[in-house]
C-alpha cells in the first residue's frame, strides 16, 4: 500500500493515500468505523485518515488531517481551500465504481491553506 504517515500534535497517526488503489484501502478496509476520514472537496487529491484510536480528536489534529488532505491534491497552490471531513464509517464506494471514487455523508467542510507537515516512519502496531 503507498502510504505517507504523519502525527497530529496530539500524537495520532495520520495516514495518507498516494493513489487510487491505496485510497481504496485506507478508506474502505484500514480505517476504523470512528476514525475521521478527509479529502479536499470538488478535486481530486488523497484520501486521508487520521486514527482516533477511541479518542476524541483534537481541533488542531483535524485542522493538520484536513491541511495535509489539502496539501497532497490538485488544490495544493489554491490558497485557502474547502476539506470535506466525516467519520468512515459514512463513507462507502458506489457500485462498479473506479478507483479512489467514494460516496461520503454526513460531512462536514473545514477551510484550510494546504500545509505539508513532518513525515514519520510508518508505525509498526498499524
Amino acid at each position: 500500500m503507498n502510504v505517507k504517515y504523519f502525527r497530529s500534535p496530539q500524537g495520532l497517526i495520520i495516514m495518507v493515500g498516494m493513489d487510487d488503489r491505496s485510497n481504496d484501502q485506507l478508506s474502505l478496509r484500514v480505517a476504523d468505523q470512528n476514525d475521521l476520514w478527509f479529502h479536499v472537496s470538488g478535486f481530486p487529491g488523497s484520501h486521508v485518515i487520521l486514527r482516533c484510536g477511541g479518542l476524541e480528536p483534537d481541533k488542531l489534529s483535524i485542522q493538520t488531517a484536513a491541511e495535509l488532505a489539502a496539501w497532497f491534491s490538485k488544490m495544493r497552490k489554491g490558497g485557502t481551500v474547502s476539506v470535506s471531513c466525516c467519520h468512515a464509517k459514512n463513507v462507502s464506494k458506489p457500485p462498479k465504481a473506479h478507483p479512489g471514487t467514494v460516496s461520503i455523508k454526513k460531512e462536514k467542510n473545514i477551510k484550510v491553506r494546504p500545509t505539508l507537515h513532518p513525515e514519520i516512519s510508518p508505525p509498526t502496531e498499524d
